[in-house]
């Protein structure tokens, strides 16, 4: 199986409103977020891909346009980490079946994946 990964970056606060009173992540605060989407095929294309990297770059485009610099909790219901692994999982799994997985990080030290 090959697999192929691109990683995107973008900024935006939240508030977690379903914690325990005195959860600090129930005050609005902000994130520098890493998305990760990974690609899988057996088989390449004609030109040696999985898929090119540039067709990716639609999802730069959604994230610039719907989520960086945005207060998420007005995009997303619930906007966890794993909430939006698994949105953008379902939006890239729309557009490219080699879609495997989509990775989120709020922090160097954590990540949350969604992948079915």
């Amino acid at each position: 199986m090959y697999r192929i990964t691109k990683e995107f970056q973008f900024s935006a606060s939240h508030r977690l409103t379903t914690l325990q009173d005195g959860h600090p992540c129930t005050r609005v605060h902000g994130h520098n977020y890493v998305v990760v989407v990974e690609l899988a095929s057996a088989t390449l294309d004609e030109h040696g891909f999985v898929r090119e990297y540039r067709d990716l770059d639609l999802l730069k485009a959604y994230i610039d346009e719907n989520f960086d610099h945005r207060h998420l909790n007005d995009v997303l219901e619930m906007p966890t980490s794993e909430v939006l692994a698994k949105h953008f999982y379902d939006w890239c799994r729309e557009r490219w079946e080699e879609v495997t997985s989509v990775r989120i990080s709020e922090t160097p030290k954590i990540w949350a994946e969604y992948r079915p």
